[in-house]
């Protein structure tokens, strides 16, 4: 991809200015054009893998999420060729939008493209074109959608059809009853479930806020603005501190092939004056993340996206991923809605969180702790709260990085009997520089497992309750790769193979723990240490003398600090 050269006065974290997102944009653009059926209502993209949509959704998928970026970039010479596949599309080649179906998302982006490009495209259409567009995306309005962020798909689609005075009754009923089903799933300071259980991870960013934002936003609702902007601008003070030094977010979750669609809520929050980062801290975070995608293989040789990570990478996929699913990274121009000379364009970059200082940070609705270190750039998450309603190893396990990913031979777990799985995952609570939690294990068995971060180093403390006696444990940690070092140490009750075995009653199992990329770290086991002092009870002593009290038993845990 052919990019100006880099601008290290106006952005000497990065060298990105407005000029790269928008000559990215272009060359995104250029690059699916050949794929486009001779209609132009589809663009099938190359590659053998379908989704389980089939190849006709596919199709519209490629169709939609390039629409998306077209129209952040207002290009009016691609928007014609919109046109004319919208034209064709609505004419019958493009499926029904049914319950629970995948038009029911492609739709969405269609209806937020064509109002934010009104101008330009919606009305140059033909009256009789507009009129069939209308009646396709009015079956949104009553379309089942699943119980997740789906729900916000109708809401998009009939913010638009409202804004024409299309179905106005059916339109309202569509906005409220979306609006009111994720409220059920608001827990708080900034954050939202996916649906039922306890699933935190991007869609936080790039659906369960923008949507509801950018819908109050285009209406002119104040009211809803400043409540779904008021909680964008909470979750962005977490969200900024889940980009690693170089630019990458962090590995953990579900659709991850959308890369830098993670920068949406960024740029959102700009965008509708509702975010607490400086100008610069948003560009610079958002330029970051570009910038670590394409410096890594995100685009191939021919501009397009692959289905991966960095380059290809089938263990980030779903079965709903499909050669055009990566395009929903366009979420990520947002930012290009800015006029050129607005403030985030024209700062100087300014640092993000994790080159500021290093952080032991609690996030208390995911139950989450975020841990981050300036000399390396590395953040890492302590998940105690998050799981999907089976074992997954991108909700499941202990932790993540932004310099790590989930390995095959389960990384950050606890393992009983062999068995990797961590269901029925309890929040006991996060506090300085510490979160708890509590799951079931294999046989039945209870854990009770504690982190305490500082630094880069972590303890890790687990209390297995349940077991029969005999029963075989091992500990994990971090997953080897290239340009970090990821150390292990058995503390209490693990030979140095990290395993163990359970006893009579409650046993408790401690490891020691570091993912760093300073290749002069002090050595591990001279950073911390830890005495037993009972079946759930125990004394850190980090470097410097200072010390933690843990002790957990059947009524939760408590954390003490000392001098």
């Amino acid at each position: 991809m052919q990019l100006p050269s880099e601008d290290h006065t106006l952005s000497p974290y990065t060298g990105y200015t407005r000029a790269h997102w928008e000559a990215a944009a272009d060359a995104l653009l250029a690059a699916v054009e050949p794929y486009a059926t001779g209609d132009r209502a589809l663009y099938h993209l190359p590659g053998d893998r379908q989704s389980w949509s089939g190849r006709l959704s596919d199709g519209l998928e490629g169709y939609a999420r390039t629409l998306l970026l077209a129209a952040f970039r207002q290009d009016g010479t691609a928007l014609e060729r919109y046109a004319e596949g919208l034209a064709a599309g609505v004419s019958g080649v493009w499926p029904r939008i049914e319950d629970r179906g995948q038009p029911l998302v492609e739709a969405a982006s269609i209806a937020f493209a064509l109002r934010i490009t009104k101008p330009l495209l919606w009305d140059r259409l033909d009256d009789a074109v507009r009129q069939r567009a209308a009646a396709w995306l009015a079956d949104a309005l009553t379309a089942e959608a699943w119980p997740c962020n789906w729900e916000l798909f109708p809401v998009t689609v009939a913010g638009f059809l409202s804004s024409l005075g299309y179905e106005p009754d059916a339109s309202r009923k569509a906005i409220d009853r979306g609006l009111e089903r994720i409220e059920q799933w608001y827990v708080g300071e900034g954050w939202y479930t996916d649906g039922e259980g306890r699933k935190f991870d991007y869609y936080n960013g790039w659906a369960m806020h923008l949507y509801p934002v950018l819908h109050a936003w285009l209406a002119q609702d104040d009211r809803l603005l400043d409540l779904y902007g008021g909680r964008l601008s909470r979750h962005l003070q977490d969200y900024a501190r889940l980009f690693g030094a170089d630019g990458a977010p962090m590995h953990q979750g579900r659709s991850l092939t959308y890369r830098f669609a993670t920068t949406a809520p960024l740029w959102l929050g700009a965008l509708t004056g509702h975010t607490p980062l400086p100008p610069g801290e948003t560009r610079r975070l958002a330029s970051g993340a570009l910038k670590y995608f394409l410096d890594r293989g995100a685009v191939d040789s021919r501009d397009l996206l692959t289905l991966g990570w960095h380059g290809p990478d089938p263990a980030v996929l779903q079965g709903y991923s499909g050669p055009a699913s990566p395009y929903w990274a366009s979420k990520g121009f947002l930012g290009l809605l800015l006029p050129s000379d607005h403030e985030v364009w024209t700062a100087v970059e300014e640092p993000g969180p994790a080159e500021r200082s290093d952080a032991v940070t609690s996030i208390a609705a995911p139950n989450w702790l975020l841990q981050s270190t300036r000399s390396d750039g590395l953040v890492r998450l302590h998940n105690h709260g998050s799981e999907d309603v089976r074992y997954d190893p991108y909700y499941t396990r202990l932790a993540y990085s932004t310099a790590t990913e989930p390995s095959a031979s389960y990384d950050n777990s606890f393992i009983v009997a062999g068995d990797p799985s961590r269901t029925e995952i309890e929040p006991l609570g996060v506090g300085e520089g510490w979160a708890a939690s509590r799951h079931r294990a294999a046989g039945g068995a209870r854990v009770f497992g504690v982190v305490l971060a500082r630094g880069a180093v972590e303890v890790r403390v687990f209390l297995v309750s349940g077991a029969e006696p005999g029963t075989p444990v091992r500990v994990t940690g971090w997953a080897a790769r290239d340009g970090v070092r990821a150390e292990l140490l058995p503390a209490v009750g693990l030979d140095d193979e990290l395993s163990g075995v359970t006893g009579e009653g409650d046993t408790l199992f401690v490891a020691l723990a570091r993912l760093t990329a300073d290749a002069d770290a002090v050595p591990l086991g001279e950073t911390v240490s830890v005495r037993a002092a009972g079946e759930g009870e125990l004394t850190v002593v980090w470097s410097g003398g200072s010390e933690t009290r843990v002790r957990l038993d059947g009524s939760g845990v408590e954390i003490t600090a000392g001098d």
